[in-house]
């Protein structure tokens, strides 16, 4: 005897949907079934948005941030000031920062952290673009604005450790960050405060 299931076409999305981080089987299938609700106008204009993301956007050649046919606006804007760069794990770290108000200097995205378990290496981030920056920008200090856990830990001394003989000082954010969390986990206030009470890194 059958029992009823959904059509093949709603498991195929909802499968797609359980990819997407912090979203389970159920709500996969809640999400689903809501857009098939929604109808066909909505479906598509869903559609349209995310192949124009994948089409019209990437990420900025020089600082890693999200970049547009326009170029990026963080690299575009000559107000900034070149001689502080801050260091973030993902491009998303930028508008947490950017939030707080607190920091107008450049940015470098580096795509990832060391991660031996997820086989992440120096290899895998861009250290050598990085190091080009600092020194092709006149850069005299380099803030680590990593994720407070051990793998961050580990990113920030060895970008320490390899920008030492770049003659630049090193700097982290301020304690007070949550603890084996990132910076899209912190309040603005928090990220403020963590800014401006930055802690030098190395000798």
């Amino acid at each position: 005897m059958s029992r009823a299931d959904l059509p093949d076409p709603i498991k195929e999305l909802v499968l797609c949907l359980k990819q997407l981080p912090g979203v389970g089987p159920r709500s996969a299938e809640r999400v689903a079934l809501w857009l098939f609700k929604e109808g066909p106008a909505f479906s598509e204009s869903f559609a349209d948005s995310l192949a124009r993301v994948q089409a019209e956007v990437a990420s900025c050649p020089q600082c890693g941030f999200f970049a547009t046919e326009n170029g990026c606006g963080v690299c575009q804007d000559d107000a900034r000031e070149d001689a502080v760069l801050c260091v973030v794990e993902q491009a998303v770290d930028v508008l947490s920062l950017e939030k707080t108000g607190a920091f107008r200097g450049r940015y470098q995205v580096l795509g990832g952290r060391l991660s031996p378990l997820q086989h992440m290496g120096p290899e895998d981030l861009p250290l050598e673009h990085l190091q080009q920056r600092v020194r092709t920008l006149g850069v005299k200090e380099v803030i680590l604005a990593l994720s407070n856990d051990v793998e961050g830990e580990a990113t920030a001394n060895y970008l320490a450790d390899l920008l030492e003989s770049d003659v630049v000082t090193v700097t982290r954010l301020a304690q007070g960050l949550p603890a084996g969390g990132g910076l899209d986990h912190a309040d603005e206030l928090t990220l403020f405060r963590a800014l401006s009470g930055r802690t030098r890194v190395g000798g």
